[in-house]
C-alpha cells in the first residue's frame, strides 16, 4: 500500500513497457498472448474494468486456464475514447484501489481485444458467434434491457429495437447483436453461449431471458424458441463502488504510480460477485478467486439492491439538492448520515435473513464505504436514470412496507427528493442537469404538478398501476415534497428525524 504521493517519471502503458514498472505496481504475470476469448463483454465501462475483468485477471494469475480471455465490445459513440486508449495500450489499463489507509495500483490484462461496434458490426457478430465464445457478460445499465417496469413488458417500440428488427444484420443494440450471433450459431449447429447480466436489476438473468426471447421471437419465432430452450441466463449480484474516472484521477495515476494511462479506473477495495451456477457451455472456476457460486442469488441481490442502491438514491438526490458534490461529503454531515441509517432500518424490516450475512455488520460496512473520502464518488452519477433506478431500488421495499403497514417515511422521502430534483434547481437556486432517458416527459409532468407529485406518480411505466392508488404513499410523498421545496433538504431531514436523533 502507498499512503503518500511520490512523483516518479511516468511510463507509457502498453505491453512492451510492463517490465519497466516499479515494485509498487502489480502487473500481469501470465502470457496474455496465450489467452483465447471465451468471454465477450458488452459495455466496457469503469465498473466492468473494476469488477469482472479484475476477477478474470486474478484467475489468470492463479491458474493455467487460458480459455477465458475477454473480448470487450463498445456499442455507444462515447466508447470511442476507450477504443482509442486501448489501441495504443494493448487493452491494458490501471486499476487503483483507494482506501483511507492508502492506495494500491495494478495493471489489468484480462481484456484481450476491444471492438468498437459502430466501426465493426460484423466483427462483433463474428466474435459472439465464434465457437470459443462460451459466455457473454453485460453491463449495459438498467435502461439497456428495454424492460417496462410498470408492466414487465418488452419495450418493442423503442427506436433501437425497431431498427434492429428491421436491420438484423446491421444491429446497433445489445439484443440485436446477441440475436444475430445466436441465429448464426443455431444455423451452424454450435451450442449457445451463456448470457450473464452484471447490471443492478433484481432477477437480472430472468429479465435478460424474457427481454431477449421477446426480441428474438419477433425476429424469428424459431430462434426465440431455440433461445428459450437452450440458452442459460444465470442471475448475478455485483458490488463495487466505482466512480467515474476524472482528470484528477488520471493525474494521480501518473504522479503517484508513474503510469501514463489514458483509461485508468479507480474503485474502493471492497468487491463482491455472487452468481447462480447455471451455464450453457462451461465457465471458469471462479470460486478460486472469491466469486460466490450459488443456486439462489435472490437473497443476496435483495439485500444489496435494497440497502446499498436504495441508500445511493437517497444520498444522490438529497445531497445534490443540498449543494454537495460527493458521496463522502454527504456522509460527513451527521443529519444526512442518520437519514441513510434510518432508510436502511425501514428496508431491513422487509428483508429475510441470509445465511452467512449479519445485516447489522453489513449496514455498518455500507456506511463506512459511503464515507470513504478517497473514492470521490460524484453525486450526479448516483442521480443518472432515476426513472429506471427508483422502481428497482426503492419501490419494492415501499410496496412491501405498505402491505405490512410498516414505516415508509424515508422511502417516500427518496421518491420526493427525486421529484424535487426534477424541478431542475437545488436548494440554492442553482441549475441541476437532468440526465434520464425520460427527461422530457419527467420535466413536463413536474411543470404540471409543481408541489403536487401526482402527475409524476401517475406514470405507470415507473410506479405501476398500484402505487398511485395508495393514499398513504401519495400523502407521504406529497408532504415530503412540500417540505423539500419550503425548507430545503437538510432542514427537512432535521424535522423528519425522531427527537433523539436531531443534530443541527
Amino acid at each position: 500500500m502507498n499512503s503518500r504521493i511520490n512523483i516518479v517519471p511516468a511510463i507509457r502503458l502498453n505491453e512492451a513497457s510492463l517490465s519497466r514498472f516499479v515494485n509498487n505496481v502489480r502487473v500481469p504475470q501470465y502470457d496474455r498472448h496465450q489467452l483465447t476469448n471465451g468471454i465477450v463483454h458488452i459495455g466496457v465501462g469503469g465498473f466492468h474494468r473494476a469488477h469482472q475483468a479484475v476477477y478474470l485477471d486474478r484467475y489468470f494469475q492463479q491458474t493455467r486456464d487460458r480459455r477465458w480471455g475477454i473480448c470487450g465490445v463498445g456499442l455507444m459513440e462515447q466508447d470511442q475514447r476507450l477504443r482509442d486508449a486501448f489501441q495504443t495500450q494493448d487493452c491494458l489499463y490501471t486499476l487503483v484501489e483507494r482506501d483511507p489507509a492508502g492506495d494500491s495500483a495494478q495493471i489489468i490484462g484480462s481484456i484481450n481485444q476491444y471492438l468498437f461496434a459502430p466501426d465493426h458490426r460484423q466483427a462483433v457478430i463474428a466474435a459472439l458467434a465464434a465457437p470459443e465464445c462460451c459466455i457473454v457478460t453485460l453491463t449495459i445499465t438498467e435502461a439497456g434491457y428495454y424492460y417496462i417496469e410498470g408492466s414487465g413488458n418488452f419495450d418493442v417500440d423503442h427506436p433501437t429495437i425497431q431498427h434492429d428488427l428491421h436491420h438484423p444484420e446491421a444491429p446497433i443494440g445489445t439484443f440485436g447483436f446477441l440475436s444475430a450471433a445466436l441465429e448464426r450459431r443455431r444455423q451452424q449447429g454450435l451450442p449457445p453461449f451463456t448470457v450473464l447480466s452484471c447490471d443492478n436489476l433484481q432477477g437480472n438473468g430472468t429479465i435478460t431471458r424474457n427481454m431477449l426471447s421477446a426480441f428474438a421471437e419477433l425476429r424469428n419465432p424459431a430462434l426465440g424458441r431455440w433461445i428459450a430452450e437452450n440458452v442459460a441466463f444465470p442471475n448475478s449480484m455485483v458490488d463495487r463502488i466505482t466512480p467515474v474516472t476524472t482528470e484528477l484521477d488520471r493525474r494521480m495515476v501518473t504522479e503517484q504510480f508513474g503510469i501514463d494511462d489514458d483509461a485508468p479506473v479507480v474503485a474502493e477495495s471492497f468487491i463482491q460477485w455472487v452468481i447462480e451456477d447455471s451455464f450453457s457451455a462451461g465457465r471458469p472456476d471462479w470460486e478460486m478467486v472469491g466469486v460466490q457460486m450459488t443456486s439462489d442469488v435472490h437473497p443476496y441481490e435483495l439485500i444489496k439492491i435494497r440497502l446499498l442502491n436504495a441508500s445511493h438514491v437517497l444520498i444522490g438526490y438529497l445531497g445534490l439538492l443540498a449543494g454537495y458534490d460527493y458521496v463522502h461529503e454527504v456522509m460527513a454531515d451527521p443529519v444526512f448520515r442518520q437519514a441513510v441509517i434510518n432508510l436502511m432500518e425501514e428496508v431491513t424490516s422487509v428483508l429475510q435473513p441470509v445465511p452467512g450475512i449479519d445485516l447489522g455488520d453489513y449496514k455498518k460496512t455500507l456506511v463506512a464505504r459511503f464515507a470513504n473520502p478517497k473514492i470521490q464518488d460524484q453525486l450526479p452519477r448516483l442521480c443518472l436514470n432515476g426513472s429506471a433506478k427508483l422502481p428497482k431500488f426503492i419501490l419494492g421495499s415501499l410496496r412491501d412496507q405498505l402491505r405490512r403497514g410498516g414505516k415508509i417515511e424515508y422511502l417516500s422521502l427518496a421518491v420526493a427528493a427525486w421529484c424535487r430534483y426534477l424541478g431542475g434547481q437545488d436548494d440554492q437556486g442553482d441549475a441541476i442537469a437532468i440526465n434520464d432517458p425520460l427527461a422530457d416527459l419527467l420535466k413536463q409532468q413536474t411543470r404540471i404538478g409543481g408541489l403536487d407529485p401526482r402527475p409524476l406518480l401517475s406514470l405507470s411505466e415507473i410506479f405501476g398501476e398500484d402505487l398511485p392508488q395508495e393514499p398513504r404513499f401519495v400523502e407521504a410523498v406529497t408532504d415530503a415534497l412540500g417540505k423539500l421545496y419550503k425548507l430545503g433538504s437538510r432542514a427537512t431531514l432535521v424535522e423528519l428525524a425522531p427527537s433523539n436523533q436531531v443534530a443541527r
